[in-house]
């Protein structure tokens, strides 16, 4: 671009995003005096679904407004907990994101997962067609402009991005209610239901069991259930200090 020069300042959250920004957050580039603010942004690296509001010369603008000469521009995040209008909240995560979405699940969040590589376009269909905010860490996956909605999940730790993802969009949680390997709602079921799934031992002793809906899973309180309850405990905890 060899147009129009403007300063851009990001916010600390989306530094991480424009490598020449890392430092001190700022910096100025010139554009084509034709295209976007918000196509510039994303052409510095920023996903738009990152972005919160723009300001420029300290007034609010659409993503829509053309840069002029010397502008300076504020860009912020979103504002949290973000609120997506339009359809009941739930989410599509891709496939390097199975533990959040059996993590989410166990909370009872409608959370659907590609276990294999469908590809970008696949990815945003499905979001448009189902109505589902899009969770990723490929940045490239969501600029796609076909995608319902879409956020960039910031840490590799499972434990740190359920956090994220539950602090910024603040879903309802019922834990319990969701099979962790298909999203299916869960029924109470006998064990004479569930006896073709249970080992000897767990037959005797267990008699406490639900099963899922859709793909006839059954669940009970077996040797991982404390590492489970504590994950519910925690985030049940946080979502009600957040009010």
């Amino acid at each position: 671009m060899t147009g129009p020069e403007i300063h851009i300042e990001f916010a600390p959250q989306l530094r991480l995003f424009v490598p020449q920004a890392r430092d001190t957050g700022a910096l100025r580039t010139a554009t084509d005096g034709v295209s976007s603010l918000g196509h510039v942004v994303e052409s510095l690296g920023v996903p738009l679904t990152e972005v919160g509001i723009l300001v420029v010369d300290g007034r609010e603008v659409p993503a829509s407004h053309v840069p002029a000469a010397g502008e300076s521009v504020s860009v912020h995040t979103v504002t949290r907990p973000q609120r997506v209008p339009g359809a009941p909240l739930r989410f599509l995560l891709d496939v390097h994101l199975g533990t959040l979405a059996r993590r989410l699940r166990l909370l009872g969040v409608d959370t659907a997962y590609e276990s294999t590589d469908i590809g970008d376009p696949a990815l945003a269909a499905r979001s448009a067609a189902e109505k589902r905010v899009m969770l990723s860490r490929d940045r490239g996956l969501l600029r796609r402009r076909e995608l319902w909605a879409g956020a960039f999940v910031y840490s590799t730790r499972p434990e740190e991005q359920l956090q994220d993802v539950l602090d910024r969009f603040g879903p309802e949680l019922r834990p319990w209610t969701r099979c962790t390997a298909c999203n299916g709602l869960l029924k109470r079921a006998t064990k004479e239901e569930v006896a073709d799934q249970l080992k000897h031992g767990t037959h005797r002793t267990y008699d406490v069991f639900a099963q899922c809906r859709e793909c006839g899973r059954a669940y009970w309180k077996g040797a991982h259930h404390e590492q489970l309850v504590a994950i519910v405990e925690q985030a049940v905890s946080r979502s009600a200090q957040r009010g």
